[in-house]
């Protein structure tokens, strides 16, 4: 039996989405599913057991604060070369 959960996650803009998605993607394996809809992230992740489940939920979203730190820093970075 597979368990299966689904995360949206909506960021300012879809360019952001699209960044995230991309940085994720390659941890991702037959885990984790992610589609994009603009400025929305969905993400599946199936597991076969509970356990897995969690751990696997746990290292997508560490990796995906993360991510969203690294954009932030970068877009805060770029606003103050451009002033």
């Amino acid at each position: 039996m597979k368990i299966r959960t689904t995360f949206v996650f909506q960021f300012t803009d879809p360019k952001s989405a699209e960044h995230i998605r991309d940085a994720l993607e390659v941890d991702n394996y037959d885990h984790v599913r992610t589609t994009l809809d603009g400025n929305k992230l969905t993400a599946e992740i199936e597991a076969d057991s509970l356990l897995s489940l969690l751990h696997t939920t746990e290292d997508y979203l560490s990796c995906l604060v993360i991510a969203e730190n690294v954009l932030e820093q970068t877009e805060s970075n770029k606003d103050k070369s451009v002033n």
